[in-house]
């Protein structure tokens, strides 16, 4: 039916997100960055536990218990915290409350690429800000006039993390507008690198900075989608008077339950992180030794290209055989593949199966 071009022009219409491919006949799925493995035994515990009648109510529209929790965990006030329905819900909301300027907000031009979906589905101006040659941030790139800042520590889908200096540095720069640092990856830059890495040792210094995180990547549980920001309580605030003239219960009971369950199990967390991370850092020298440059990566996927063989064509292949990784056709990073961490064994078999794929090219 073709539409009346009167009403279309009355009709808001943006270019979405995609995500990656949610196949059902994948034997390996590697190409969202989820954990592969379960969440907490307490999570498992905490759905015993819950009742058919406790559906019937409303869910605590506050979400008082979880922010408390992740007060504590993080040794803030609990007005410091602000909770949503994943990361992108908080990341949304956070776009619509604090970049109303007139001059463009700022981010990478390699970065998660809902950024840019929200920006036009709000109508808000943007620049996209060049990553150099080793697709790392340039700070004084972001040291202008601008409507906001935002970018992810470590950068996704490269896995590149600056340090705390690095952020306070672009905090400094902009005292007068918000500044955004998505820290969806954040537990997976390891010990070593990751003490001072998080924003959040920053947020007593600079009333400008929030800081997003989600539940989906590390402590496993994307079914459930549970993000949340930190920022000093004014932000907050702003952020939840946003939230309640939108909808007052995003955050439904089961996730509000297993994600205080999901925290107060620090042990298994730290358990699985470090498990992820030594996987990482073997399968990066596996790679290499098949022809593979890949870069720093410090969240729980690595960002790499073959030496001889395309990505497009690895993608493909990969994909035959039922083992899906993640691939752009933007033209810096199409020789580039992302492939989220599994298991030991998942790894094993995607490593025999491009073993198999390099010989044959």
């Amino acid at each position: 039916m073709n539409m009346n071009p009167k009403l279309m022009n009355n009709i808001r219409q943006v270019t979405p997100y995609t995500p990656g491919e949610q196949k059902s006949e994948a034997i390996i799925k590697l190409n969202t960055n989820e954990n592969p493995y379960p969440p907490s035994p307490m999570v498992a515990e905490v759905l015993k536990e819950l009742k058919i009648g406790d559906f019937r109510l409303y869910p605590d529209p506050d979400s008082k218990e979880l922010k408390k929790t992740l007060a504590d965990y993080h040794q803030m006030d609990q007005g410091q915290v602000f909770v949503g329905v994943g990361s992108d819900e908080v990341l949304a909301l956070c776009f619509l409350t604090f970049f109303n300027s007139r001059h463009p907000i700022l981010f990478p031009d390699i970065t998660y690429s809902f950024y840019r979906v929200w920006a036009n589905l709000y109508n808000i101006p943007y620049q996209l800000q060049t990553l150099d040659k080793d697709f790392r941030l340039i700070k004084y790139d972001y040291y202008k006039a601008n409507g906001g800042i935002i970018f992810p520590n470590p950068n996704a889908p490269t896995g590149i993390v600056e340090d705390l200096d690095f952020v306070e540095d672009i905090l400094k720069e902009n005292p007068n507008v918000v500044v955004i640092v998505d820290e969806a990856y954040i537990d997976y830059v390891g010990e070593s690198e990751g003490t001072g890495t998080s924003a959040v040792d920053l947020i007593p210094k600079y009333n400008n900075l929030v800081v997003v995180r989600t539940f989906s990547k590390s402590r496993c549980l994307a079914g459930v989608r549970v993000g949340y920001a930190l920022a000093n309580s004014q932000l907050i605030k702003y952020l939840e008077d946003v939230k309640n003239s939108f909808n007052s219960y995003t955050m439904n009971l089961v996730s509000q339950k297993v994600a205080v369950a999901s925290i107060l199990d620090n042990d298994y967390f730290e358990k699985k992180i470090e498990k992820i991370i030594s996987t990482r850092e073997w399968f990066v020298k596996e790679l290499n030794l098949l022809g593979f440059e890949t870069t720093d990566s410090k969240g729980n996927f690595v960002f790499t290209k073959h030496k001889e063989c395309s990505a497009s064509f690895l993608f493909e292949r990969l994909k035959d055989q039922g083992i899906y990784i993640r691939h752009w056709n933007d033209e810096r990073i199409k020789d580039y593949l992302r492939i989220t961490i599994g298991t030991k064994p998942e790894m094993d078999t995607l490593l025999e199966v491009l073993k198999g794929l390099i010989n044959t090219a």
